[in-house]
């Protein structure tokens, strides 16, 4: 009896982060890579982190310029990844894909908290059929349990999602894909842990893998980052025997298309759009509000005293680097200022020792710090630049020795005490563990959802009295005593 092979090629993305100068490229690659095997035997999808509310886009239209993306190009499903989860309420993502996406959502640890179950537009998995195969799919996000219950969401541990998804899907399928917006050192984890998996297709951790990776019976594949490269998993299945082959797997550079001009044409659509919403004035200034990564700065004020404000602590703190601009005097626009805190970082606020302020304080002093550069983690500016400060006032030496340049530091009227806990008006970013180790160390965080930095930042600015104090030292530098 002759075998009879059926051939199957998955096409995938993932963490392309709204980087719409790659997705006609992308479309390129995806509908080039189709023709070669027929629409019939492609199964095309994304792995989570499409969007990204830094790109005015994404901004200027609430991600519908994304979803229209996905719908022109051909995805058959996705997943979702922080970015879109934790970047949008839930009535904005009800409205990208319960009424805008013509595609399914595959997520299976993430239900509303109010009801303990999903929207109808997200399926916790999804059979589809292509050439006449069963082909079962889970998707599963990264679990940060804290930030999504501030919006309506309840997150499970994505392990046993997958394990129980695997059992009910396995005898009903042919094969199995996993879209995780996990992490590589997760995928590897389910690819052991969990039997039962055929590919895992990866994301979150903005890996590359030019090959794949071969744990156990499991294939896992990812594309990288920022729509560089699409991904390409060639299988065949053998009905007679249900062996399934790996014929080859890899990536394919976007750099190598000149684009899809039908699908740009659906972009400068929403982009023209995008800018006219964008263009609206937001806030006029009586003044120019100059920031500086290395030194105190009227808008680096202006954000740590917002941020103590918006939180209600005593201390404010934030990295200069979050702002990459300052707003001139004048009208001030939408647009403006998304460009010049494009982050989509939560102020947060939790409780420190003096000690540990004190720690901060002086490593924000050091060019090793300051001219730190950060990748991840909400963070999308260049580097990490100094501590921006408000209810302290700071003497410093600046030619004293590393770690020993602060003279003196006051809470309020009073000098600060090593072993009280205060409380801090900061941003989440420090509480993941990077830039001013010393601040992640706080205790009792709380985060405020959903508002971004620049939400913050736009409240401030229409303070008269707040733009005013904003050019008050809170560094000040020791005077030398000269003799006679």
């Amino acid at each position: 009896m002759t075998k009879e092979r059926v051939r199957l090629r998955i096409l995938h993305t993932n963490d392309i982060h709204s980087h719409f100068d790659q997705m006609p490229r992308i479309a390129e690659w995806i509908k080039r890579l189709k023709e070669n095997t027929g629409e019939a035997h492609t199964l095309t999808l994304d792995i989570g982190d499409h969007l990204d509310r830094m790109r005015s886009e994404t901004e200027g239209t609430e991600g519908l310029a994304n979803i229209a993306v996905i719908n022109a190009t051909g995805y058959d499903a996705v997943t979702l990844g922080n970015n879109e989860g934790l970047t949008y309420t839930p009535d904005v993502l009800d409205r990208l894909y319960g009424e805008a996406a013509r595609f399914p959502v595959v997520l299976g640890n993430m239900v509303a908290a109010r009801t303990g179950t999903a929207p109808a537009w997200m399926k916790p998995w999804h059979i589809m059929e292509k050439a006449g195969l069963r082909i079962g799919l889970i998707g599963a996000t990264a679990a940060f349990s804290l930030f999504y219950k501030l919006l309506g969401w309840e997150i499970s541990d994505p392990y046993d999602t997958i394990r129980q998804a695997v059992e009910e899907l396995r005898p009903q399928t042919d094969i199995i894909v996993l879209l995780s917006h996990l992490g590589l050192r997760h995928d590897e984890k389910i690819a052991e842990d969990i039997p039962g998996i055929d590919v895992i297709l990866g994301g979150h951790t903005h890996h590359l893998l030019t090959e794949p990776l071969s744990v156990g019976s499991t294939w896992i594949c990812a594309a990288g980052k920022h729509g560089q490269y699409v991904g390409a998993v060639d299988l065949a299945y053998e009905r007679q025997t249900k062996r399934l082959e790996l014929v080859g797997a890899g990536v394919h550079a976007t750099a190598e298309m000149n684009g899809d001009p039908e699908l740009q044409a659906v972009i400068d659509l929403y982009a023209n759009q995008a800018n006219e919403t964008l263009s609206r004035e937001v806030v006029r200034l009586d003044r120019d509000m100059p920031i500086d990564w290395y030194g105190e700065s009227p808008l680096g004020n202006l954000l740590a005293a917002g941020l103590r404000r918006w939180v209600d602590a005593e201390i404010g703190l934030v990295n200069a680097g979050q702002l990459l601009g300052g707003p001139q005097q004048g009208p001030v626009s939408a647009g403006t200022l998304l460009k010049l805190c494009p982050s989509p970082i939560n102020p947060c606020r939790l409780k420190l020792t003096g000690a540990q302020l004190r720690q901060a304080l002086e490593e924000s002093l050091l060019p090793e710090f300051m001219d730190k550069p950060l990748f991840g983690f909400g963070f999308r500016g260049k580097v990490l630049g100094t501590l921006c400060l408000d209810g302290l006032s700071v003497e410093f030496d600046p030619e004293g020795a590393p770690y020993s340049k602060i003279v003196s530091v006051r809470v309020g009227e009073s000098p600060m005490i090593d072993d009280r806990l205060y409380t801090v008006g900061t941003i989440d970013m420090f509480t993941f563990g990077i830039g001013y180790l010393s601040i992640g160390q706080g205790i009792e965080p709380e985060f405020f959802l959903p508002e971004f930095l620049r939400d913050v930042l736009l409240h401030e600015l229409r303070n008269a009295k707040a733009l005013q104090d904003s050019s008050r030292g809170r560094w000040i530098k020791r005077q030398k005593h000269v003799g006679n």
